[in-house]
């Protein structure tokens, strides 16, 4: 399997666009980590926002996603999207032969590193977004993953999203990508 991982869209229609032109295609899932049409009171609005637009692109891909619930998410944004995007949490799990045993997805702004520590077992893929600020690092025994915002971004990467697949060993490799297709960084778990 290969997952695109998109986070915090805040209704940019024009940069989700752009992220599904350059991945889309290759990708067998899509992991939504919240935010999708709102861009919530303490940001911008983000360039080329059109929340109808963006709820028609996420709806064309609906066979595909895999999401949860962002702190900008409302049951009215539900009206728009025809696939269940209110839940708090999802996981996915892995291959028996990989090292990984479990995806565990959230937005990032309901459970801590030491709530998610004290439940899940170690070797636990941690996939959020919330913040905007890209994020690949071990600790305590799992692994997080943040493939930032692809429009309203608060780290020097810039506007990314993520690549998540099997690496023919056992191992997950997660690359994160600028939304126009350029390498930032990578790492196997």
């Amino acid at each position: 399997m290969k997952f695109l991982v998109i986070s915090d869209i805040h209704g940019s229609a024009s940069s989700l666009e752009t992220v599904l032109a350059t991945f889309e295609k290759d990708c067998d899932a899509l992991i939504l980590c919240g935010d999708y049409l709102n861009h919530g009171p303490r940001n911008p609005l983000p360039e080329g926002w059109d929340t109808k637009k963006t709820a028609e692109l996420l709806n064309a891909h609906k066979e595909k996603i895999i999401c949860v619930r962002g702190n900008c998410d409302s049951e009215v944004d539900q009206m728009m999207l025809s696939f269940p995007c209110l839940n708090a949490y999802t996981t996915i799990t892995v291959p028996a032969s990989s090292a990984i045993r479990r995806i565990f997805i959230h937005h990032g702004h309901l459970y801590s590193r030491k709530e998610l520590t004290e439940w899940l077992p170690k070797g636990t893929l941690v996939i959020s977004g919330h913040t905007h600020i890209t994020e690949m690092e071990e600790e305590n025994g799992n692994f997080y993953f943040n493939p930032g915002s692809i429009s309203l971004p608060k780290c020097a990467d810039g506007k990314t999203c993520g690549i998540i697949e099997e690496d023919g060993n056992g191992k997950l490799k997660v690359k994160l990508y600028t939304i126009d297709g350029k390498p930032v960084k990578e790492n196997f778990f």
